[in-house]
């Protein structure tokens, strides 16, 4: 194993770099399993936009119009439905939102 590694040494004779051997260094590459929350295969630009993205005018004056009628208990079980559709797509959103973020400070702290 020793001669797979082999270490830099500062002039003080403190370690401050290694270099691996290749086969050695591909095994440890496939022994770490990449994050799964990373969004790998978005480029920086894109990652921004999702991050801050927002959801449509539209759906946020529906999902605002439902949220105050159903405090009334004014709405039907249709719009109900619609109501928990637009919570669940919120929902989605903000994880993508958040995982555009992590995978953003992912980048910047490599």
């Amino acid at each position: 194993m020793t001669e797979q590694i082999r270490y830099i040494t500062d002039e003080h004779g403190d370690r401050v770099g290694v270099l691996l051997d290749l086969a050695l260094y591909q095994r440890l590459r496939q022994d770490s399993a990449p994050d799964p929350e990373l969004l790998e295969d978005l480029t920086q630009a894109e990652l921004t936009a999702l991050a801050q993205g927002l959801l449509a005018p539209a759906a946020q004056q529906q999902l605002g119009d439902l949220l105050a009628r159903n405090t009334d208990n004014q709405l039907s079980p249709e719009e109900l439905t619609e109501l928990d559709q637009l919570l669940e797509q919120i929902d989605q959103l903000t994880l993508l939102k958040t995982r555009a973020r992590y995978t953003l400070y992912q980048r910047e702290t490599v």
